[in-house]
């Protein structure tokens, strides 16, 4: 039986959102961290956030942003996780709102496919270059058909609102450092700074589901802590 292991990133795999991480490595961190927050608060609009946050990559090459990738406060473990998912003949994709130049970069990473905004640095926003919460469902949906698996064969990890209807849509979710409301629907919540310990809880619903205890994870089975 394979499964679909499905992963936000900003505040999930990323201890941080990308937009902030690009741009703190071209120094312009402040200004970056301002327009995130004011978008927390529901101050602004999605299209406003780009529209503030594209122009300030204008001109950052294939090179800056990798080495910002790399830089970035990554939650341990996420290598070891992909390749625990593949080698096990399971998927793994990445669902995130934010860009796509900077979530793919994850695949190097041994994540089997990832989904983000279609903006480039300094272009333009537009509806059509976002990926909506509505989206991923859709995309966990197309993702699912694609591999012949059920909604009960899939597992959400989230922290966020972007993954609420996400995790109304399936009956596995782990919420992986949450808010309150991400909390509230997750099966389970994780609290710390290994995905293994995240993934681990994962795979215990898939056990519980079962009635059974097969299938244990070569890498650290440890408590979720909540």
């Amino acid at each position: 039986m394979s499964r679909l292991h499905i992963f936000d990133m900003d505040g999930t795999l990323l201890r941080g959102a990308a937009s902030v991480e690009l741009s703190r490595y071209l120094g312009k961190f402040d200004l970056a961290n301002a327009v995130e927050e004011a978008w927390v608060r529901g101050e602004i609009t999605d299209i406003e956030f780009l529209d503030r946050v594209l122009p300030l990559w204008e001109g950052i090459s294939e090179e800056q942003i990798d080495q910002a990738f790399e830089a970035s406060p990554w939650i341990d473990g996420v290598a070891e996780v992909m390749a625990d998912i593949a080698v096990r003949g399971e998927y793994s994709t990445v669902i995130s709102q934010s860009p796509r130049f900077f979530v793919e970069r994850l695949i190097r990473w041994g994540v089997g496919s990832a989904h983000g905004a279609g903006v480039v640095p300094g272009g333009r926003s537009g509806h059509d270059l976002l990926l909506t919460a509505e989206d991923k469902v859709t995309i966990a949906d197309v993702l699912m058909a694609d591999y012949g698996l059920t909604a009960a064969e899939c597992v959400a990890y989230g922290d966020s609102t972007s993954d609420v209807l996400l995790f109304q849509r399936l009956p596995h979710t782990v919420a992986v450092n949450g808010n309150a409301k991400i909390r509230g629907l997750a099966a389970v919540s994780y609290e710390g700074t290994d995905l293994r310990e995240a993934y681990a809880a994962g795979r215990a619903l898939f056990e519980s589901a079962n009635g059974a205890g097969a299938g244990g994870s070569p890498l650290r089975r440890q408590q979720a802590r909540s």
